[in-house]
């Protein structure tokens, strides 16, 4: 008993101390009132339907024990409850108060978890919109049936509940009898139990009434929403069921003034056959014999308000259609859109992880788990930048001790930034040196105590002599505001039971100017300040006003929007907050987090979102205007790619407002599937779309589970809507794209069918834009291209495997030319024994040809053989690549014996295992071999390492292939 109540206080102390952690590290953000206004709620729900249903069963038993029979039928069963009376004695009213009470904390303690749903309730608004079955403002959908549905089903259940809880009351009071002989149940009894059965049907009806509502987002028809068989079978049954309810009540009450239990049993029975019949049997039938004949027709207005709720609820509506009829892209054309190959992203954040982590992590204790994109202004003009925040890594800290842990190193350090257009002659990204940087990038205070996925807790301000460990070894002083100040042995003591962890109370080094700082991660801290909003699974770093701060989009959900059909949510990452169901989404709020002190500012940049209205009058102090955002944090905010994967998955269906198209699919989109990262055979590539080719629903055209093309950020220069050729005179949008190909349920159809664009400039932020191609045939999509790409230059991808290392491509871009669409891509290497990828080639591919080059310069100039100019971004011929040009006319011989050498040079590194010398080598032996073959022949040759080559005057026309022997 002494070591059980020592664990029960060690318990009860630990949660307190925990209560008063969480209380102390609200205050700290300065939102304690969400801590105490979230409290307070839970409470008072947690209190009022526990009292609710105390008060109402112990009503209920306190009658029972009133109606108890004085004279009592003698019997064996008898003697029993008698010997049970003579135990209870004077304390039968006590007894029944505590089993009250304990089945009301049964029922009230979990209704402290609807404490969301109460406070929509209790703060609902309307959304100024009226769904087209009820003419009920949406409002009424989102904040109030929730609860409302809650509450009723609840009360039922209580009721049902203290139904039973009465007649065992009245068993054991005599009221009712089971053995023979006598009258079984008393008139009293059954006034008391027909009362509380008829209060069970009209609860029932209430339930019924709101099922009506619950109609319009029904899953039983072609699109969601109440179609025709809910509205012409489901509903009229409904309301029969809801008057059969109320006559059941009646029936029940007047059952008091009968002998026998005839008329419930009538009741009861006349709603089950009318359930079972009207309920359930009558729109199965009307589905299966009268809509799916004609489902077409049937479904047509249904249909139309599908179409018109779902783009209202993903904001759809609002799409700019630009139709776009690509043609021929000409030399002249390629030249003039110099600028937009300049801006081609060669870093592709997914793949240089590991070459930021190598190159940029500069010590232990220092990690980079995650690169993002993003625009900054060097060099005096504004470009794509690769940057990730050097984190600290607790795990790989070089002291492993307590005090090394949270005491010694504490924070990250800055930032690596690389801009994304550009690599250096390793094909390596070019870093922008920190001591050097100017603008936005000049950062004074550099230190990151909140990270991404940062986890445990840091003490700073401690008397540690050499203080925190810092990059350059200068030791600077905490002087933010962030933490809880441990100014006292209560909050030590308290933090130490908290965290299991002694020393937060008995170390020397702390003191009380210390401060604590803890929940680091950027997701956990924003999501406990709002835990109603849904987070994003990217939170990014900006560098503003010489600090770095984190951005997370929040997004506002419901499943209850009318007639809107569910969010395709398959291919999330697994770290999103849209990771569930719902059928309408608004990015409302941009949570900015600054990584030095920790402050959390939730900034609404769409208030006339009805949702977040709602909760920013529930939490008036929680959220900040978006007239007070800084210009230069609002410059480096993103479209959230979550938010537009959601939306293209929707608009490929749509982007159709015709009924009957809608119906046929037949001018449906699909996002386009993926073009694969990983080297592999053209085989493979041709068949990744169908992996796990299964489709969800049968009855419904859906896209198969294959994976998707992943949307890309990029400086897009946008074609004109008018001629389709990009402007020179307008500067690049920082968008968003993903594209679409014409849907198929078995994912045949690859070709390009459209692009859509989501703006991320702040004068157009969240612009969205469709650009539809008008041209037949439509040009190849991602993944053809892709295959074509693994197909035309198999050999030389095979020969890289050869000297171990793998490619990795990077993403397929999409680059408007002209009146035509040139696709580009970065090809990366990796030794798989030290994986470090490393820029080495760039494909561009237009209509069914490629070229690949040191740089998307070097390709153009493969692939239009008359440009002869350096266009595009890169580093031109850097890589070692290109073969020497140093003095002197060249001859086929000269060139022949120049490539002679490099091959041996070649073979001698690959004896050493230097694959790197040996692809370099390699490379520059064949380019050799292909100048001494034009040279010979007079025409343009792409050579292809060991196989077959094309010899050609336009590379743009296919001709017999012809081996060339190097």
């Amino acid at each position: 008993m002494l070591f059980g109540a020592v664990v029960l206080i060690f318990a009860s102390a630990h949660a307190i101390s925990g209560f008063y952690v969480e209380a102390l590290w609200f205050q700290s953000v300065g939102q304690s009132n969400v801590f105490w206004d979230v409290l307070k709620t839970k409470t008072l729900l947690a209190v009022a339907f526990t009292v609710g249903f105390t008060v109402l069963a112990y009503a209920s038993l306190s009658i029972a024990e009133r109606l108890a029979p004085i004279m009592r039928t003698d019997g064996p069963e008898e003697q029993v409850l008698q010997r049970y009376r003579e135990l209870v004695g004077r304390r039968q009213g006590l007894m029944w108060f505590g089993v009250s009470l304990l089945f009301g904390l049964i029922a009230g303690v979990p209704a402290s978890a609807r404490w969301q749903d109460w406070t929509l309730f209790r703060n609902a608004t309307n959304f100024g919109q009226r769904d087209q079955q009820f003419n009920t403002d949406i409002g009424f959908y989102v904040f109030r049936l929730p609860f409302l549905t809650y509450l009723v089903t609840w009360l039922f259940a209580a009721f049902l509940v203290v139904t039973l809880l009465t007649a065992v009351a009245h068993y054991l009071n005599g009221g009712i009898r089971l053995q023979p002989g006598g009258r079984r149940v008393t008139s009293h009894v059954k006034l008391h139990l027909s009362a509380l059965a008829a209060m069970l049907a009209v609860l029932k009806a209430a339930d019924y009434w709101l099922q009506r509502y619950e109609l319009t987002t029904s899953q039983r028809g072609y699109v969601d929403g109440a179609t025709f068989t809910d509205i012409k079978a489901q509903l009229p049954a409904l309301k029969l069921l809801l008057l059969i309810s109320l006559l059941a009540a009646v029936l029940l009450i007047v059952n008091v003034w009968q002998r026998g239990w005839r008329l419930p049993v009538i009741a009861v029975g006349l709603w089950a056959v009318v359930a079972s019949i009207a309920g359930t049997a009558y729109p199965a039938f009307v589905q299966r014999f009268q809509v799916e004949p004609s489902e077409s027709t049937r479904e047509a207005p249904y249909i139309k308000r599908n179409i018109d709720a779902t783009r209202a609820a993903f904001q759809l509506d609002r799409v700019e259609v630009v139709p776009y009829a690509p043609g021929a892209v000409t030399t002249a054309d390629v030249a003039s859109s110099a600028t937009a190959f300049d801006d081609v992203r060669l870093l592709d954040p997914t793949i240089v992880g590991p070459t930021f982590k190598v190159l940029q992590g500069l010590r232990a204790g220092y990690n980079i788990t995650d690169v993002d994109v993003d625009r900054y202004t060097i060099d005096g003009r504004l470009q794509q930048v690769a940057l990730a925040a050097r984190q600290l890594d607790v795990n790989g800290a070089p002291l492993k001790t307590w005090e090394g842990r949270h005491l010694a190193y504490t924070h990250g350090y800055g930032l690596a930034v690389a801009p994304a257009s550009t690599v250096d002659a390793e094909g390596r990204p070019l870093f922008v040196d920190p001591a050097t940087a100017t603008g936005e990038l000049q950062l004074t205070t550099p230190q990151l105590y909140i990270g991404d996925g940062l986890d445990g807790y840091a003490v700073v301000g401690t008397d540690r002599s050499g203080g925190e460990e810092s990059l350059d070894g200068k030791n600077i002083p905490y002087t933010g505001s962030g933490g809880v100040t441990l100014s006292s042995k209560l909050r030590r003591a308290a933090f130490a039971l908290s965290f299991g962890e002694y020393n937060l109370f008995g170390s020397k080094l702390v003191t009380g100017n210390s401060r604590i700082i803890y929940h680091r991660d950027v997701r956990d801290r924003v999501s406990k300040v709002a835990p109603f909003l849904s987070f994003d699974s990217d939170p990014y770093p900006v560098a503003i006003n010489g600090k770095v701060v984190w951005v997370l989009d929040a997004y506002t959900t419901t499943n209850r929007y009318p007639y809107s059909e569910r969010a395709d949510t398959r291919q999330l990452a697994g770290g999103s907050g849209l990771r569930h169901s719902f059928n309408y989404v608004r990015n409302p709020v941009k949570a900015v987090v600054d990584a030095y002190d920790g402050t959390v500012t939730l900034y609404v940049v769409d208030p006339k979102d009805p949702i977040i209205d709602v909760w920013a009058h529930a939490f008036p102090k929680l959220f900040t205007s978006a007239t007070k955002i800084p210009a230069e944090l609002a410059a480096h905010f993103r479209y959230p790619e979550d938010l537009f994967r959601v939306q293209t998955n929707v608009y490929g269906r749509y982007h159709l407002d015709d009924a009957q198209a809608f119906y046929s699919q037949q001018l449906a989109w699909s996002v386009a599937q993926e073009a694969p990262q990983l080297q592999q055979t053209a085989a493979t590539a041709n068949t990744a779309a169908a992996t796990g080719a299964t489709v969800v629903d049968p009855g419904r055209a859906t896209d198969s589970n294959s994976r998707r093309f992943n949307p890309y950020y990029v400086l897009f220069h946008a074609p004109d809507p008018a001629t389709g050729v990009p402007s020179k005179d307008s500067d690049p949008s920082f968008v968003l794209l993903r594209p679409f190909v014409p849907f198929s349920q078995n994912d045949g159809r690859k070709e390009l069918q459209a692009f859509m664009t989501a703006s991320s400039d702040p004068a157009t932020y969240g612009k969205l834009t469709a650009y539809v191609l008008q041209s037949q045939p439509l040009p190849d999509g991602p993944l053809t291209v892709a295959s074509a790409l693994s197909q035309q230059f198999s050999r030389e991808l095979t020969l890289i495997d050869q000297t171990g290392a793998r490619v990795r491509f990077g993403d397929l871009q999409i680059v408007p030319t002209g009146k035509g669409i040139l696709y580009v891509r970065p090809w990366f290497s990796e030794a798989e024994s030290n994986p470090v990828p490393a820029l080495t080639k760039v494909s561009v591919t237009y209509r069914n040809r490629s070229a690949i080059g040191g740089s998307v310069s070097e390709a153009l100039n493969n692939l239009f053989p008359d440009l002869n100019a350096n266009v595009g971004g890169g580093e031109p011929s850097s890589n070692g690549n290109n073969p020497s040009t140093s003095g002197g006319a060249k001859t086929p011989e000269s060139l022949l014996a120049e490539a002679d050498v490099l091959f041996r040079q070649a073979q001698e590194a690959k004896a050493g295992f230097d694959s790197k010398t040996y692809q370099q080598k390699i490379e520059q032996a064949y380019e050799l071999v292909r100048q001494a073959a034009e040279l010979a022949t007079g025409g343009t040759i792409s050579i292809i390492p060991g196989g077959t080559n094309v010899p050609t005057t336009d590379p743009l026309d296919p001709a017999p292939p012809t081996t060339i022997s190097a």
